[in-house]
């Protein structure tokens, strides 16, 4: 598959860039992609809820009443789940939400990923970007440019400068991420993807 390459200005160079089949122009797999996003959202959990079980809750343990006789249910103390202010039943404990995906499953989600995108047009690719001061008007003239101000863009340098780091970082909807750092998650949560030409030589390996 080839596409025109543009420059940070939005011109056409008259160049195009090959984009290697075998990683834009599979046909995906839904289930891995499923998976792979799971995995992901579930390494951001923090996993740190706890809720306070009986043995855990401040309170007496004096038995409120005689076990029969009395008319009404056995209770044993204060703690009880059945009490208002008493312990939970299985709450919530620490926990890891992490699990593992095979390497080749999760490079199959990327290239699902990556050829989803290419087949909506998502796929842009500029020679480079750079910039003469960190500002973050610049970086948003170049998006202007390309024609993606208006969506949710991804942005692959092989390695961005700082200018451009701190000129991208405080604009709303926009990610600067490696090549190596390409993910199923990130490709799909963004509806262009930028790249660069350097950075486009890493990912038609990957």
């Amino acid at each position: 598959m080839e596409v025109a390459i543009y420059n940070q200005e939005g011109q056409d160079t008259g160049r195009k860039a090959v984009l290697n089949d075998e990683v834009f122009a599979i046909e995906p797999n839904e289930h891995i992609l499923y998976l792979d996003v799971k995995q992901y959202l579930a390494a951001q959990r923090q996993g740190t809820h706890k809720s306070k079980e009986r043995s855990e809750v401040s309170g007496s343990t004096r038995k409120l009443h005689k076990q029969k006789g009395g008319g009404g249910s056995r209770i044993g103390d204060i703690n009880s789940p059945v009490l208002v202010g008493g312990g939970r039943v299985f709450g919530p404990r620490p926990r890891d939400y992490r699990f593992k995906l095979n390497k080749k499953m999760k490079q199959l989600a990327r290239r699902s990923a990556l050829s989803l995108l290419a087949a909506n047009n998502g796929v842009i690719v500029v020679e480079d970007i750079k910039l003469a001061a960190p500002k973050t008007k610049d970086f948003i003239k170049v998006t202007d440019n390309l024609k993606v101000a208006d969506k949710k863009v991804l942005v692959v340098m092989e390695k961005a400068d700082r200018n451009v780091l701190l000129s991208a970082r405080n604009v709303p909807d926009t990610a600067l991420v490696a090549p190596a750092d390409l993910n199923a998650y990130t490709v799909l949560n963004n509806n262009a993807l930028v790249i660069t030409e350097s950075a486009l030589e890493t990912i038609n390996k990957l």
